[in-house]
């Protein structure tokens, strides 16, 4: 019983307060959001990136430096610009000093987005290795970690480097393992630092990132010329930048930002810009046209400056902020009346655009309405088959459900987990089933070959049974607003048959949900080749290379299995290829990319441009099993 009262107890002993450094690392994801391998485009280690550019873009409005030097030499990332560079003295409490920073001092950084003094801590605390240099007139000083723990802090030296502040890392492989960089995503990022920051120049890895006209630029890369149905409307104003039109894709594509920063969830000024557009087309043509033919097919792009921002997360991807400043107009009124003005204006000296833009709508309208009376009957026979889906084994949190008054954080962490494995037959979805984790990862099981999409009109969507339940299942068919799942998983075998169901389902997507590739959710599961081992280990390998590099390591003959099916995998041995060294590659558009033109490249009729192709990469695999 004493033992017992004993481990019981409760006092001043069992109370610890956590520094800095141990808070970062025991909860990141309040920091960086998830943490992921990197395959991902909000994985932890790309936020790690733009915590360390948030400064110097912050420098740079402020209008100290026009450039920024980006070195990526496999895991280690290098961060230079030139701005004024830390004050010498307040080096070690900029990087390692919670709540230590400039930009308290609303005089400094009138309108800057790292306000919380957080995010070189939080790069700093989860680095393997951190270095940080302050160049200032003349005199460098210089500081380096471990994890967050000062071992080093060099004297102040002479100097004759420009003034500005360099930063060198290498994200700790114990917190994201088998970690690597996707270059495209960071290309990505890195244009739009450039799209809004004018002036500004970054050099990444050689290559020179510069835009002379802001939004404009950014439309006109993330867009082909020949889909559009009229060309892109740029207006400008105080803290204000609006770039729109519309193509022939469904859905709606409009990036948002705010003080130079992409939100990726949107906000208040995205849901401001997609209420106060309808307003202003409605009062421009005196029609009262529904709201999802106005903004069907249509791209944009809103920025605006905002002081002092409130998110809704340290990672920065969701503006929380009601108002552009305190006392201010709200951001609803404040957006709305820069159109009413500007594109009203627009719309009245460009009557041939006024006139496209009218069409476009009209023709999403009549689509609309042809679609009405089988949509119906579908999602009543969707709502049915929803009672007992045999297709669908659901989690239990999702990327759209209501967050709760407590642990919001962690729970915003299983959402972003939130996963849905779309596989081939019953023998591979058991598998996953069976060894899933049933909180965050749903199954998608396809009965065979999926039909393809390419050319056809998303009246095919309701008409196949299979398309309507998974679309049901994401919860797309009003938009992305309400997707129920971060990640989509096209988990297929690697054969013939596994890789034509994987291209039939990527047509799909990119015939009539293009958002979720353009936004990153689309991902190939890998799963191992073969299996190499012994009496003593047992290695599981995804390539030629890596099998060779195991039979090496084991020696002496090991057993090699060659997995030729997801079903020939236990569900024991399953679960280990799913869980958090889970592999998998994302489905990226790259820039130029026309969708249509693409499909009809690898999904439409027969062509020699095909063939030749094919021919041209054929691989043969010989002696996979020795």
């Amino acid at each position: 019983m004493a033992e017992q009262k004993n481990l019981n107890e409760y006092n001043e002993d069992s109370i610890r307060s956590l520094d800095w450094r141990e808070h970062i690392r025991l909860r990141p994801g309040m920091y960086i959001g998830k943490l992921g391998d990197g395959s991902a485009t909000d994985d932890g280690i790309y936020v790690l990136v733009k915590e360390v550019l948030d400064n110097c873009i912050d420098e740079h409005t402020m209008g100290f430096g026009k450039q920024v030097e980006i070195t990526i030499e496999g895991k280690q990332v290098t961060i230079r610009d030139y701005g004024r560079g830390i004050p010498l003295g307040k080096v070690v409490d900029v990087v390692s000093k919670i709540n230590t920073g400039a930009k308290y001092d609303s005089k400094a950084f009138q309108k800057s987005v790292g306000l919380n003094g957080v995010g070189t801590k939080a790069v700093n605390a989860l680095s393997q290795y951190f270095k940080v240099t302050s160049h200032r007139d003349g005199v460098a000083k210089i500081a380096e970690f471990e994890r967050g723990v000062l071992v080093k802090e060099h004297k102040e030296q002479k100097t004759t480097e420009a003034n500005g502040t360099l930063v060198t890392f290498i994200p700790d492989e114990t917190v994201f393992r088998n970690f690597h960089f996707i270059h495209e995503y960071l290309d990505s990022q890195l244009w739009n630092y450039c799209y809004l920051n004018a002036g500004l120049s970054i050099h990444f890895n050689g290559k020179k990132y510069v835009s002379k006209n802001g939004l404009l630029d950014l439309l006109e890369r993330k867009t082909n010329a020949d889909e559009l149905r009229y060309p892109i409307i740029h207006l400008k104003g105080e803290d204000i930048e609006v770039a729109v039109s519309h193509n022939n894709d469904y859905g709606e594509d409009i990036f948002s930002f705010v003080n130079g920063q992409y939100t990726t969830q949107g906000g208040t000024h995205q849901q401001a810009f997609r209420e106060a557009y309808i307003k202003v087309i409605r009062d421009f043509y005196k029609k009262d046209y529904d709201a999802a033919d106005i903004r069907g097919s249509i791209v944009a792009a809103i920025s605006v400056r905002v002081q002092e921002p409130v998110f809704e997360s340290q990672t920065k991807t969701k503006l929380g902020s009601q108002n552009v400043y305190e006392g201010g107009p709200t951001m609803k009124k404040f957006v709305e009346e820069f159109l009413a003005k500007e594109l009203d204006n627009y719309l009245h000296r460009n009557p041939a655009v006024a006139d496209a833009l009218r069409k476009r709508i009209e023709q999403s309208e009549r689509e609309r309405k042809e679609l009405a009376g089988i949509k119906k009957l579908a999602n009543e026979r969707a709502k049915k088959a929803n009672l007992h889906n045999k297709k669908l084994r659901d989690c239990r949190v999702h990327l759209n459900d209501d967050l709760p008054a407590k642990n919001k954080e962690e729970f915003i962490a299983l959402q972003k987990n939130s996963t849905i494995f779309i596989t081939e037959g019953d023998s591979a979805s058991g598998s996953i089933t069976k060894s899933r984790n049933v909180d965050t990862q749903a199954v998608f099981s396809l009965r065979g070959k999926p039909l393809n999409a390419y050319g056809l009109t998303k009246k095919v969507v309701y008409e196949n049974e299979e398309f309507n339940l998974l679309q049901h299942a994401l919860n797309i068919e009003d938009g992305m607003e309400g997707l129920r799942y971060n990640n989509i998983v096209i988990a297929t075998d690697a054969d013939v048959d596994g890789m034509h169901i994987r291209l039939l389902m990527m047509t799909f997507f990119l015939q009539f949900f293009p958002d979720l590739v353009k936004r990153g959710h689309v991902y190939i599961l890998e799963t191992p080749l073969f299996r190499v081992r012994n009496k003593q280990e047992t290695i599981y390998c995804y390539d030629e290379t890596e099998k060779q590099a195991a039979v090496s390591k084991l020696g002496n003959k090991p057993e090699i299995t060659r997995f030729k099916g997801l079903g020939e995998i236990s569900p024991e041995e399953f679960g280990r290829f799913i869980g958090e060294e889970m592999r998998v590659q994302p489905v990226i558009l790259e820039q130029g990319d026309h969708i249509q033109q693409l499909l009809e490249y690898y999904m439409g009729k027969n062509t020699m441009e095909r063939q030749e192709f094919i021919i041209n990469n054929l691989k043969v695999e010989l002696d996979l099993v020795d």
